[in-house]
């Protein structure tokens, strides 16, 4: 540390490393000093925004100013550098997925416990603002008892880039955006997840998954659905919750949407819908003075939060947010996703947070 300002590493300054860079700019207490990537344009990128690039990561991790180091490589290449860069005295944070498997996982929180130093990772979609919405609607209740969540992010470009595409660098949508979403799925519901049931797609890729359907149980009832799709050119809803007396929608990422909620149980009758081979009063809609349309209750966030609380869990002012037994949950839950895809049946699934 440097006149009390943290000095962080980036390792791989790609599009996610820079994004990285960026928000650090704006936070006050942590700097990028320094970074390494394998590619002479990126070390450029560096020069060019008065960062200086070690020619190895070797250099790197000699350079005694470094107090944190980010990993930001494509997903196999973390757990290598993530060890390293602890074993050499230095605190982590690394890029989602953290590793391929829970296994490798394993090695590096041991590495971290051995050394003491901080090691977490960039659940940074813990700060979505229409993840938080939806939970601040699950938390109080507001639809009374929920009973189904639908989580959907879609796309129509296939799998972007090069090596988000191959197996061996850790490819496919479950490690790409299924982290994120089934991390918001079990920040957001208290209960254990019971069983899970996954189908995968592989409309422009046979290598890995370009898309999947995940349906998680909890213990308590209620059903999940967890949805990534790549090849859909018209998008579903960013969420759909149906609850007792209520549903919410929310449309993208620009948080549109809204709740209706039932005020009148007692009017439940309903004018027939004529359609072309008959009549139906079961899905007749309901009448405007039965129910209520209000605005969602929109949560804002800072992700800057993130870098905050990294720096105080470091100084012991805080405890940190992204625990590592979450990430361990996490990827054993992605480990039983590829195993029901393969298996094509529902699997049972137990994790304990404290084991």
């Amino acid at each position: 540390m440097v006149d009390n300002t943290y000095q962080l590493a980036i390792v791989g300054l790609g599009g996610m490393g820079n994004w990285h860079r960026e928000i650090i700019e704006t936070i006050d207490g942590i700097e990028v000093c320094c970074s390494f990537d394998i590619k002479e344009e990126r070390q450029q990128f560096a020069r060019d925004h008065g960062i200086t690039p070690y020619n190895s990561f070797e250099e790197l991790l000699a350079d005694e100013k470094v107090d944190i180091v980010l990993c930001a490589t494509p997903n196999d290449s973390h757990k290598e550098i993530v060890i390293r860069a602890l074993r050499a005295g230095k605190h982590v944070v690394c890029e989602k997925p953290v590793t391929l498997n829970s296994k490798d996982l394993q090695d590096m929180i041991d590495a971290a416990e051995e050394t003491g130093k901080l090691f977490t990772v960039h659940q940074n979609r813990r700060w979505d603002e229409d993840f938080l919405t939806v939970k601040k609607i699950y938390e109080e209740n507001m639809l009374g008892d929920i009973f189904r969540i639908e989580s959907r992010v879609h796309g129509s470009r296939g799998i972007p880039g090069e090596w988000r595409q191959l197996p061996e660098h850790g490819g496919g949508m479950v490690l790409d955006w299924g982290v994120h979403i089934l991390d918001q799925a079990l920040m957001m519901i208290p209960y254990k997840v019971k069983s899970v049931y996954a189908t995968f797609t592989h409309v422009t890729n046979e290598l890995v998954d370009d898309g999947f359907t995940v349906v998680l149980t909890f213990e308590n009832g209620l059903e999940y659905l967890v949805e990534v799709g790549t090849s859909n050119f018209i998008n579903l809803p960013r969420w759909y919750v149906l609850g007792q007396n209520g549903t919410a929608i929310v449309k993208d990422w620009d948080l549109s949407g809204q709740i209706v909620r039932v005020t009148d149980w007692s009017k439940n009758d309903a004018v027939p819908i004529r359609t072309a081979a008959g009549l139906t009063k079961t899905m007749a809609p309901r009448t405007e003075d039965t129910i209520k349309t209000e605005p969602l209750p929109i949560v804002r966030s800072d992700i800057r939060g993130y870098y905050r609380n990294v720096m105080a869990a470091i100084e012991g002012k805080e405890e940190i947010i992204v625990k590592l037994p979450e990430v361990m949950r996490v990827m054993k839950l992605m480990e039983a996703i590829f195993e029901a895809a393969e298996k094509e049946q529902i699997i049972p699934f137990e994790y304990d947070l404290n084991s």
